[in-house]
């Protein structure tokens, strides 16, 4: 721990990049947790939320503006360590207040005076936090169990108030600050949101009912995550990642304030239909949803529907430890069937089968499969919910790859995948056109044969990327297609992961990008 102008500084950010790529490095759980826990100590009470939210592969404001596209062209990295997490955070906080006249130009400034102090190691660091490539599912759990190593609290003490606030950030502020009894002042709070549950994947419903059995199949909406709080007249929505998004959703408000109930909190997603019911594109929602302005105009054109699926406080009693089955209960006497998710109680696979097949009909995206016997596991992907989805797959061109980090340094990673564009739709006729990134589903031996191919056909390359002649075909799985300004064809591909290379296929063979933005047109 130093000074500098006044200032304590407790950690730089090449130190915290050190710890993200010696946990990235390492396959042990003990190992991982011991050297976060280690780095969690030295953090200064400012650093700790930021610190916290960087080893979790995320910023603390979530986002700041900065894409893609900003970060193609930057400074020279320094040739030595001097930015404090203080420091970026603070920066980081600066670029993200732009708006307006010259918003971009002053983005910009910032942007590049952040990196330009930054060492090449903190550069990709940096570049990698900005554009959410660091995110690991897992890690937020290790970070959990590193906090209550640092703090020298029991990890349950964590777990427990990290479902009752939300915010692992400030659980481990008032865990290293205080210990137990600041752990004590987290309590549920109707108006403050809990992080919700999550589920794990299965891969069929014979696979889902092989670990939970019976349960409740329910539709699994392709709309955004909602958590309602009601408490008399006042009512609070939030999304999954915990922001206040009351004033963009008067639809939800009514129907939460048309309850027969005092209080309540309700775990459900809201989506757009049409007029027959089925659901529209993903991205229709995201944009209804994500709108701050006009919201009258687009209630009328997009009004959003509520679904209520969990409850997890009526009228005075808190059910988050109250088994599945009778929070379902709950949830029947306290809302009507108009707003809640359809649902079937079942112990036989073959019925669960035929629920997922009229939901496919349905045109929703698959299933959920959930224990009875479950409390509501706040912020865990437990194994008492499972989703089902058809796996839906798409032949792609590897345009270029990216350098990995941590485990797979020296390996060729992060795939930029593209859709051919035979008749010039987006670019020049015969070319391709990027649909996103993706480094998952690959193996150590995939990795091997991919980096060495890759390399053979490289037309650039650098310390980052490599641009690669467009020849190799590899199939891409993917939960769907969203709409997104980064990428020239206007979409991007959501959950892509690696399911092999097609040998038996040409650049010429791939799929298009007119059948891309088909899939985008309706649900698939």
């Amino acid at each position: 721990m130093s000074v500098r102008q006044g200032m304590i500084v407790g950690v730089l950010l090449v130190e915290l990049s050190e710890t993200w790529q010696a946990v990235a490095a390492t396959r042990s759980r003990l190992t991982k947790i011991g050297l976060i826990a280690e780095r969690l100590r030295q953090l200064t009470p400012e650093e700790t939320v930021p610190g916290v939210a960087y080893l979790c592969g995320e910023l603390r404001q979530r986002q700041v503006g900065v894409g893609w596209a900003a970060l193609r062209e930057l400074p020279a990295p320094a040739s030595a360590p001097s930015l404090a997490v203080a420091e970026v955070d603070a920066l980081l906080e600066e670029i993200g207040r732009q708006g307006g006249p010259g918003s971009q130009r002053e983005r910009r400034r910032l942007l590049h005076e952040l990196f330009g102090r930054a060492t090449e190691p903190e550069q990709r660091f940096l570049r990698q936090l900005l554009l959410g490539e660091l995110r690991q599912g897992a890690l937020e759990g290790v970070v959990v169990e590193a906090v209550a190593r640092a703090a020298e609290v029991p990890a349950t003490e964590i777990r427990r108030a990290l479902l009752l606030r939300g915010d692992l950030r400030a659980v481990a502020v008032a865990a290293l600050a205080a210990g137990s009894a600041g752990l004590a002042q987290f309590r549920l709070e109707v108006g403050r949101p809990l992080a919700p549950m999550l589920a794990q994947p299965a891969e069929s419903v014979d696979a889902a009912f092989a670990r939970v059995s019976p349960a409740a199949v329910e539709e699994k909406l392709d709309g955004a995550r909602i958590q309602v709080h009601r408490s008399g007249g006042q009512v609070g929505v939030f999304t999954r990642s915990l922001d206040d998004i009351t004033a963009r959703v008067p639809e939800v408000v009514e129907a939460a304030l048309g309850l027969p109930v005092r209080d309540v909190v309700l775990d459900g997603e809201a989506i757009v239909l049409r007029a027959d019911g089925r659901p529209h594109p993903f991205g229709v929602t995201a944009s209804r949803f994500g709108s701050r302005s006009a919201i009258p105009k687009l209630r009328a054109e997009l009004p959003l529907s509520s679904t209520f699926f969990d409850v997890l406080h009526l009228d005075g009693e808190d059910l988050l430890d109250h088994p599945g089955g009778e929070r379902f209960a709950a949830l029947e006497r306290a809302v009507p069937e108009l707003l809640r998710v359809r649902r079937s109680i079942t112990d036989d696979p073959s019925a669960a089968a035929r629920f997922l097949a009229e939901t496919i009909s349905r045109g929703h995206e698959g299933v959920m499969v959930k224990s009875l016997q479950t409390p509501y596991e706040a912020g865990r992907r437990g194994g008492g919910w499972l989703k089902v989805k058809p796996t839906h797959t798409l032949d792609l061109v590897v345009l270029a790859a990216e350098w990995g980090h941590g485990r797979r340094r020296g390996w060729l990673s992060n795939l930029h995948l593209g859709a051919r564009d035979p008749s010039g739709l987006v670019g020049e006729p015969g070319g391709f056109v990027m649909l996103g990134k993706t480094f998952k589903g690959m193996t150590d031996e995939l990795l091997r044969w991919q980096t060495e191919r890759l390399l053979s056909l490289a037309v650039t390359k650098n310390d980052w990327v490599v641009h690669v002649r467009p020849e190799l075909v590899v199939e891409i799985a993917f939960d769907g297609v969203q709409t997104s300004p980064r990428y020239p064809g206007g979409v991007a591909l959501r959950f892509a992961r690696v399911k092999g290379y097609r040998a038996d296929k040409t650049a010429a063979e791939a799929d298009t990008i007119e059948t891309v933005q088909a899939i985008h047109a309706g649900p698939i």
